[in-house]
């Protein structure tokens, strides 16, 4: 019995491996982890690791107004970074997605992402 919805939204860039934008189970909803392509070019988006942030969540929005979600539905993610040394920059940016009730949040370095991203960020969403 399938228990879950595999969330595969119109608008978001396409994932670059075999995996699903996010996947619904009960009133949660895991969004994979989403690295700065732009949707519409697929390309991951040129500049700093603050304007890759940005790109970043606002693909994680993306995906959450598929499903009638809102940054304020979030209530995890996980930012991993390239550069530990790029936390403060990227934690700026964050903070001017999520303000207020924060999610929960945890950040670790990496030694690589995906097409040579800077940062890669996931969420839990409830419904």
């Amino acid at each position: 019995m399938k228990n879950h919805t595999i969330i595969q939204p119109v608008g978001a860039p396409a994932p670059v491996g075999p995996y699903s934008h996010a996947v619904r189970v009960g009133p949660l909803l895991f969004c994979s982890g989403q690295i700065p392509l732009d949707p519409a070019t697929g390309v991951l988006v040129p500049g700093d690791v603050k304007a890759q942030t940005d790109r970043a969540i606002e693909n994680i929005r993306i995906i959450l107004a598929s499903e009638n979600l809102t940054l304020a539905n979030v209530v995890k993610t996980t930012v991993y970074l390239l550069d530990m040394a790029d936390f403060a920059a990227m934690n700026e940016v964050y903070g001017r997605h999520f303000s207020g009730d924060c999610p929960a949040r945890s950040a670790v370095q990496v030694a690589a992402l995906p097409r040579g991203a800077r940062v890669e960020i996931e969420a839990i969403a409830a419904y």
